[in-house]
């Protein structure tokens, strides 16, 4: 980060400074003489900082000089002076001018805002997100001073002590210190990351999973390398500190560089950015080329293996997806503003294209909307609490400046803003990420639009076998579907990103993971002693058939039973899904649907063998589901609920949700047909039935009537 401001101030208060002797000022003589700072002998340094610095970078013969003359604590303060006017390096993600502090979430109480971040930790509770002790949410108590215990609360699960290692804290921390000019901010990060160094060191032989795991050192030299820059010309940033600080940060970096991580994910991605930059923004560092060089390499690599063929992340999660490009962006920015572009491969922002063209496909037309929530699907641990229409709002600005060629790009960009919209959309054909197992139905991107996404689980190299911990849920050929600014069937979400099962929170993950609780077919109940089990063992989704306004496709969750789902978009408007069983197994099948979150405006018709919305506004749906013998199947209502956010101290709403249930007694194909149908009102009175044609293994043909008006559906493979 260059200090322009600080180096004209200071130039600015030398030219205007007084001299004893004018006649010496007017002819030349000595007028800046070297101030040679306070010798501490007894100070207490790290030395070991010294063998970490290449004494022969430019700017740094004074810390050599002294370093070689034996008068260390000198040669640490030169090396402060030198950070605190230095200008050779250049961080983008950083800006030290008007800064605002972000007031959290107001449903949060605001206990996750900047200042509130930073008052918490001067009394040793430490912010680690979506974990908080008691009903007004504060962060867990970690002791006092001179007794913070780092695994005081290791019983509140595996993932808060890793988050607590990312020191979530120390960012807010900053910035509430930049803006107050309050040294108490600094003096407590002084004390707290010291303790930290103390009471954590490097373990002896690789990684560990909580205070040593790739991702949270590469967590903290992301931020450290934007700690330096707010806090560095404070009194109390001491050259002490400062050895203490560099030789810490050091060891971190040759940590990552010494132990990558093992698999292609987020992860490493993170681990590459971090050694960026640190390589780039601490050029001063014996190994700091090392770095560099290293962190390209993973980048170069992982540009290419993070994204599948479609342009999908590998996790399968949007969450996720979305942050990895974001990461590679500001590795390209850091890169483009230190004039390195060669170390990255010169095709590198367009292995990003096809991801970066995910986002458009799966934001929700509501985005257009001024106040809109929730915009993007919540598959998979997605928790879209962390993706607002802001958030999406500057994506889509990045891949502007990545893509400028771009007219797709351009429209999300512009669009956002109301009458001032530039480019164009991408059309309303179906998209289909035959990678993924991704498929996108729309008629429109207006936010009265109708938009209907389907996920049809596929294995991959990261999440093949749908363990707790996966980011991939089991929820083969499962939907949501938006129309008119209404999410009708939200996915259920996440709820806890807590996997350790011997916790309420790691149980309660796997409920929402469970495959009954998404909107497709499932083989068998899960029992109340099993209740957090999840049903498919394989996540294998096959595309059969995407053409026009029809779309086939299939899974085999289990040994014994595929699933196959068609859907029929009828006329843009309204939409027909067959669901077959298909396959040896008998038992009961169950074809599971999880209606929208606002639990009093959903009405469940079991007689009917469906369910309508009661909605003020004139946006509802009315549901309906037949067999082949209607007398096979009836209507059960089930537990419903979901969860936008990855934290269980959140919670969950409660929603309607059903099950229509049929017995498969033998090899025989099980068959549903199922009509959405958009309605301003309910009316009894409104005439909906199907009934099946010739169907055959490769091919289906209904008869479906929607106010007296029939039409025959079909297709063939």
């Amino acid at each position: 980060m260059k200090n322009t401001l600080f180096i004209c101030l200071f130039a600015m208060f030398a030219l205007s400074g007084c001299v004893d002797d004018e006649e010496e000022f007017a002819t030349g003589g000595n007028i800046s003489p070297e101030l040679i700072p306070e010798n501490k002998e007894n100070a207490v340094l790290n030395t070991a900082v010294f063998d970490q610095l290449n004494l022969d970078y430019p700017g740094l013969e004074k810390v050599k000089q002294y370093h070689e003359a034996g008068e260390d604590y000198l040669a640490a303060s030169a090396l402060l002076e030198y950070y605190r006017m230095r200008a050779n390096a250049e961080n983008p993600a950083l800006s030290l001018v008007n800064i605002t502090l972000n007031k959290g979430n107001a449903s949060n109480n605001f206990n996750d805002g900047d200042q509130n971040i930073a008052d918490f930790a001067l009394e040793y509770r430490f912010f680690v997100k979506g974990f908080y002790e008691g009903s007004d949410k504060k962060p867990y108590s970690l002791g006092k001073a001179g007794s913070i215990d780092w695994n005081k609360n290791a019983s509140v699960g595996e993932e808060y002590l890793k988050q607590l290692h990312r020191h979530q804290w120390f960012i807010p921390q900053a910035k509430v210190y930049r803006v107050s000019g309050d040294e108490k901010y600094i003096k407590s990060w002084i004390e707290v990351y010291s303790d930290w160094i103390t009471q954590n060191p490097q373990p002896a032989e690789g990684p560990n999973t909580t205070s040593w795991w790739q991702l949270q050192v590469a967590t903290r030299l992301i931020d450290q390398v934007q700690l330096l820059e707010y806090f560095k010309h404070s009194d109390n940033f001491t050259p002490e500190w400062l050895t203490t600080f560099l030789t810490s940060f050091a060891e971190q970096a040759d940590f990552l560089v010494k132990y990558p991580y093992a698999e292609s994910g987020n992860i490493l991605v993170t681990q590459g950015q971090a050694l960026i930059a640190a390589g780039v923004l601490m050029p001063e560092l014996k190994n700091a080329q090392n770095w560099l060089d290293k962190g390209c390499s993973i980048a170069n690599a992982e540009v290419k293996n993070q994204f599948m063929a479609d342009g999908w992340h590998k996790e399968m999660s949007l969450h996720y997806h979305i942050s990895a490009v974001a990461d590679f962006y500001e590795t390209i920015r850091l890169i483009q503003a230190n004039k390195l572009t060669s170390k990255l491969d010169p095709e590198f922002n367009e292995y990003l294209r096809s991801a970066a063209e995910v986002l458009i496909h799966f934001t929700y037309p509501n985005y257009f909307e001024k106040g809109a929530d929730y915009i993007v699907p919540g598959f998979n641990d997605s928790w879209k609490s962390n993706w607002s229409r802001s958030t999406i709002s500057k994506n889509f600005i990045k891949y502007t400046e990545l893509f400028p060629d771009s007219e797709e790009f351009k429209y999300m960009a512009t669009a956002v803003n109301g009458g001032n919209a530039q480019g164009k959309t991408p059309g309303n054909d179906i998209k289909v990420f035959g990678d993924a197992g991704y498929y996108v139905m729309r008629n429109g991107w207006e936010p009265s639009s109708t938009v209907m996404i389907f996920s049809n689980n596929k294995s991959n190299d990261i999440s093949t076998d749908l363990e707790r911990w996966s980011h991939n849920q089991p929820d083969n050929g499962t939907f949501e579907l938006y129309i008119n600014k209404r999410n009708f069937f939200p996915d259920s979400g996440v709820y806890s990103y807590e996997y350790n099962t011997n916790t309420d929170s790691g149980k309660a993950r796997l409920w929402f993971r469970n495959s009954e609780n998404h909107n497709t077919l499932t083989l068998g109940k899960v029992t109340e002693g099993n209740r957090y089990a999840s049903d498919f063992k394989y996540a294998a989704g096959k595309l059969l058939k995407a053409d026009a306004d029809v779309l086939v496709f299939e899974n085999q969750g289990y040994d014994n039973l595929k699933h196959r789902r068609t859907v029929f978009y009828v006329d843009k408007s309204y939409f027909v899904l067959v669901d077959e069983g298909i396959g040896e197994a008998t038992g009961d099948l169950h074809l599971n649907f999880n209606l929208c979150e606002n639990k009093d405006n959903v009405v469940l018709d079991a007689e009917q063998k469906g369910a309508h919305t009661s909605f003020a506004d004139n946006n509802n749906i009315v549901i309906r589901t037949f067999a082949e013998d209607n007398n096979s199947i009836t209507c059960q209502e089930k537990e419903g609920r979901f969860s936008f956010s990855s934290s269980a101290n959140d919670g969950y709403k409660e929603r309607i949700a059903y099950s229509i249930d049929m017995n498969k007694a033998d090899n025989k194909t099980a068959r549903f047909a199922t009509v959405i149908l958009p309605i301003e009102k309910y009316t009894e009175e409104k005439e909906i039935s199907v009934t099946f044609g010739e169907c055959t293994n490769n091919s289906i043909s209904v008869n479906v009537t929607v106010a007296g008006e029939t039409k025959t559906l079909s297709y063939t493979l």
